[in-house]
């Protein structure tokens, strides 16, 4: 029996060009959900490292998903899902033309095309619908019997969670990994990446690449794609960094 190739796709910096979460942060600061104290008192300064190249996006990032899930207890689930539809409308076109042409490219293949984010499942489902994509995976946010947000999380940021999902679904479809594909930006990836027999890395960050040049397999395998401005720029994993 044929198997199926499958295409699995990261969604922050991959295929939207930013993060969900932070959209949807961004959106409760404004509509005011959340206090703007809780912004300027634990998660602006390392924003502002980050904006300026003097700080890490990953210590940025760690800060604000802290903050968003603390800040979600006790909101409703209908509320914020009202916020991730004003995301979608506002920002949903927000994504890399490489991604939105490459998930264009599996399904005229009739490829099993896969999510495996890290942002909240209600976020994910949105974007995942948009583009025409059913099978997905996300950060789990768990809510109590009347659909209020507990503050409890099941994550899929990790490399482990991403590669049992990618086994849930090999189990589900059959699925050939050795002419599959994966698309990602982080070393949440990684995983995928060892998983499939094409390895695409979008933009990746430097930790990212460089977990990439120190494993020989990975090295040899991996393709790093930049999209900058109108350009879209494809580089072998050996290329020089600084």
């Amino acid at each position: 029996m044929n198997k199926n190739v499958a295409a699995f796709f990261d969604i922050d910096g991959t295929i939207y060009r930013d993060s969900l979460l932070i959209e949807h942060f961004k959106m409760l600061v404004q509509y005011e959900y959340i206090d703007m104290m809780t912004w300027e008192g634990k998660v602006k300064e390392k924003f502002s490292k980050w904006e300026n190249r003097t700080g890490d996006y990953d210590d940025y990032l760690d800060e604000l998903v802290q903050t968003y899930m603390e800040a979600l207890k006790n909101f409703s689930k209908e509320d914020m899902d009202f916020i991730a539809k004003r995301v979608m409308e506002l920002k949903g076109d927000k994504v890399y033309r490489y991604t939105r042409e490459r998930l264009k490219y599996h399904k005229e293949r009739n490829h099993k095309v896969i999510i495996i984010s890290g942002s909240p499942d209600f976020l994910v489902s949105k974007m995942a619908e948009r583009y025409g994509v059913k099978d997905y995976k996300a950060s789990i946010y768990e809510v109590n019997e009347n659909g209020i947000f507990t503050g409890k999380v099941t994550p899929m940021w990790d490399a482990r969670s991403k590669q049992k999902a990618i086994a849930d679904f090999c189990k589900m479809y059959e699925i050939d990994l050795t002419k599959s594909y994966a698309y990602g930006d982080t070393t949440g990836d990684l995983t995928m990446f060892k998983k499939v027999g094409n390895a695409i890395a979008i933009n990746p960050a430097k930790k990212l690449l460089q977990k990439i040049k120190r494993d020989k397999e990975l090295k040899e395998k991996v393709m790093i794609v930049v999209e900058r401005k109108d350009v879209i720029y494809k580089l072998k994993a050996d290329v020089d960094i600084i």
